[in-house]
């Protein structure tokens, strides 16, 4: 399979295509190196590519480049690339993701047409519910009420991609539930949870902790999107989350237990944006892609705690080196 990788630098890009090639697929992976955090970071995101023979790199703007050549010949496409975060699409900020978001997406649902390309799996988020009514979140049936920019502009795009999508191209729709695990942004609790345990910032816990999540590993979040590519009629939106429900407190503690330690941490009021809780029923997942997450929340946070300890360990080296 020749596939395209659009934010192939970032969190959950640099695992698909890391999974893509170990399977023998050619990547072309696509990624702006946007200004949301360091490139530094998105740089080591690549490294475990680097030199492999079936994966090209290209740094380009998927709102502006030229999709048509880059997408000839593709299988599929996982249009993973988007600007991300809750709290910086309020004010001035929501005209990034306009742009990285929005228009992004339908060129790349434009492009797709052009060459043909019968399959397009596409990012969204559970963003899209809100503050739901009832739990857990299903399909088709829980009103999409986001309360962030951030959430309509994934909630837009899910539109889009009912423009698109006809008998020639399936687009599906994946609804990440707070993904975590090694390479996790550095704006993301978990990662900040486990650098403050290593000797970082002091940890900032915004509300009271009893606020909780659908935690998923991002390995069951690969799994899902390569199943998607594969099936044979895939559905049109799908729920991706890691049963794993726990409140904040309730990670910290895990954390703690983990490191065998307290971890120093600071209160903040509630975020604007930011829900009560996210839970997601997974049957169009287990039934249409027989997908099953299998990485519990202990496991995981355990994979994304070493992940940091052993960056922290490497760039103290690199700082004595350079003493």
């Amino acid at each position: 399979m020749r596939a395209i990788v659009t934010g192939c630098a970032g969190f959950i890009g640099s695992h698909l295509t890391e999974r893509l090639l170990a399977d023998g697929h050619e990547v072309v992976g696509i990624d702006a190196f946007t200004s949301y955090y360091e490139r530094s970071a998105k740089d080591e995101n690549l490294a475990p590519m680097a030199g492999a023979r079936r994966f090209a790199l290209v740094e380009a703007d998927v709102a502006t480049a030229d999709l048509d050549r880059l997408m000839s010949g593709a299988d599929a496409v996982f249009h993973l690339a988007a600007q991300p975060g809750v709290r910086a699409s309020f004010g001035d900020g929501f005209h990034d993701y306009v742009h990285d978001n929005i228009v992004a997406t339908q060129r790349v649902l434009e492009a797709a047409i052009a060459v043909d390309c019968g399959r397009v799996v596409m990012a969204s988020s559970s963003s899209v519910y809100g503050d739901a009514e009832t739990y857990p979140c299903i399909e088709h049936v829980t009103p999409t009420q986001p309360r962030s920019p951030y959430g309509v502009s994934k909630r837009t795009c899910e539109d889009l991609a009912n423009v698109y999508r006809s008998e020639r191209m399936q687009v599906v729709a994946l609804r990440f539930f707070t993904v975590y695990g090694p390479r996790q942004r550095p704006d993301m609790a978990f990662r900040r949870l486990c650098e403050a345990a290593c000797g970082g910032p002091v940890f900032e816990l915004y509300g009271d902790g009893s606020q909780s999540r659908d935690f998923t590993h991002v390995d069951d979040v690969v799994d899902a999107v390569m199943r998607c590519a594969f099936v044979e009629r895939a559905p049109t939106i799908v729920n991706v989350g890691g049963g794993h429900e726990a409140s904040m407190a309730e990670v910290i503690t895990e954390l703690e237990d983990l490191v065998g330690e307290r971890i120093p941490m600071e209160r903040f009021d509630v975020q604007r944006g930011d829900v009560r809780r996210t839970a997601a029923d997974t049957t169009v997942a287990r039934t249409r892609l027989g997908w099953t997450p299998v990485v519990d929340l202990r496991t995981g946070l355990a994979t994304e705690l070493d992940w940091v300890r052993a960056r922290v360990a490497r760039r103290s080296l690199q700082s004595a080196g350079m003493a």
